[in-house]
């Protein structure tokens, strides 16, 4: 009989406990190992220390706001540093908080992943494991459109050119090197395309398949890709997810999403799976994914940290009203019910900003 040997992923317990040692603070040991493994497994998936750095920082006020260790935690630790935040003097906005409770979960997903072996690790050393310790009713809901600080800005025209330029970088340095990941690299590359191309949230974005393209008689010249019924538009809270559909309206977005959908998707080899974004092993791909492919791009250009996914729908909303689009327009192409909230996603250059001022001041001056 042939025993396969089980290849032991980057971050698991097997890679970062050192057997036979004994640890004079086994638990202080246990806990900087599981730390070890994070950081591990985010380097495997692109992140740069930049980005794992305030991660780790964060998981370490965790533990010391909670006096436990990381197999002790519970969902009434979570609901206690949650609320901790909110009533400190100077308030974080929910948007700040809502990341910080990302951070942490991520963490403890890592841990009770079986395929990481850190549950049985703990359960022999301190007869305890890690469980779940976010969930919905511990948490702060995405309930509102927008809720980060108002100067947050989208991507400068510049910086987003820069940005997809390097995603299609990625794809040539992998198809020149004929490494592995060239087809992920081509996929990621145009799902960041089509997150601006149609304004479009992270988790619509990673919830799309294949057959929400459709065809729009109004606009033939762009075939099957002339709509996107968006399925998973953000819900209120209580009701089912809100479904839009969003015209198409930039030619070489796509062109973008034609040749992958035509050339590129199938050569993963999933022809019966419906999901747009698919990873190598056949599933869909997750929102967190998304996340950290955008961090690696975003870091390795060494663009400003306050760009996030999010910014990508912002600047289709900015880039469209500067480029004279209708308000009503854009409004509905991103699901705001009030314009209210799609004016806090327009920081207009200060181009516009003076064409706009020359152009209203016109008539007054005119015969001048």
């Amino acid at each position: 009989m042939v025993h396969q040997q089980k290849v032991a992923l980057a971050g698991s317990a097997r890679m970062e406990l050192v057997s036979g040692v004994v640890q004079l603070r086994p638990e202080d040991a246990m806990f900087d190992a599981m730390l070890r493994g994070w950081r591990a497994q985010q380097k495997s998936r692109g992140l740069k220390d930049e980005t794992i750095d305030p991660r780790e920082r964060l998981i370490r006020r965790f533990l010391d706001f909670a006096n436990e260790y990381p197999w002790q935690w519970t969902p009434a630790h979570m609901d206690e540093w949650s609320a901790s935040l909110t009533s400190e003097k100077h308030l974080a906005p929910p948007s700040t908080i809502r990341s910080y409770q990302g951070t942490v979960r991520l963490f403890t997903e890592l841990l009770i992943d079986a395929r990481y072996g850190w549950g049985p690790a703990c359960e022999e050393a301190f007869g305890a494991y890690p469980v779940a310790i976010a969930h919905e009713w511990n948490t702060i809901p995405h309930l509102q459109d927008y809720e980060g600080d108002p100067e947050a800005r989208p991507f400068t025209r510049e910086e987003l050119q820069r940005f997809l330029d390097y995603a299609d970088d990625q794809v040539a340095r992998a198809v020149k090197s004929k490494r592995k990941g060239a087809l992920a690299a081509y996929r990621d590359a145009t799902l960041f395309k089509v997150i601006y191309g149609w304004g479009l949230r992270r988790t619509e974005t990673s919830k799309l398949d294949v057959v929400d393209f459709g065809r729009n008689p109004k606009a033939r010249q762009f075939g099957r890709y002339g709509t996107l019924n968006v399925r998973y538009g953000k819900a209120k809270k209580g009701q089912p997810p809100r479904r839009r559909n969003v015209l198409s309206v930039m030619d070489w977005a796509v062109e973008a999403v034609a040749d992958y959908v035509e050339n590129v998707r199938p050569r993963f080899g999933f022809p019966d799976h419906p999901a747009l974004w698919i990873t190598e092993r056949g599933g869909r791909l997750q929102p967190g994914s998304i996340n950290d492919r955008f961090e690696a791009y975003r870091d390795a250009l060494k663009l400003p940290k306050d760009l996030v996914p999010h910014s990508i729908r912002h600047s289709y909303v900015t880039h469209l009203t500067e480029d004279g689009v209708d308000r009503r327009f854009i409004q509905q192409q991103v699901g705001h019910e009030c314009d209210s909230s799609t004016a806090i996603y327009t920081h207009v250059s200060d181009d516009f900003m003076n064409t706009a001022l020359s152009k209203a001041l016109s008539p007054a001056f005119a015969g001048v």
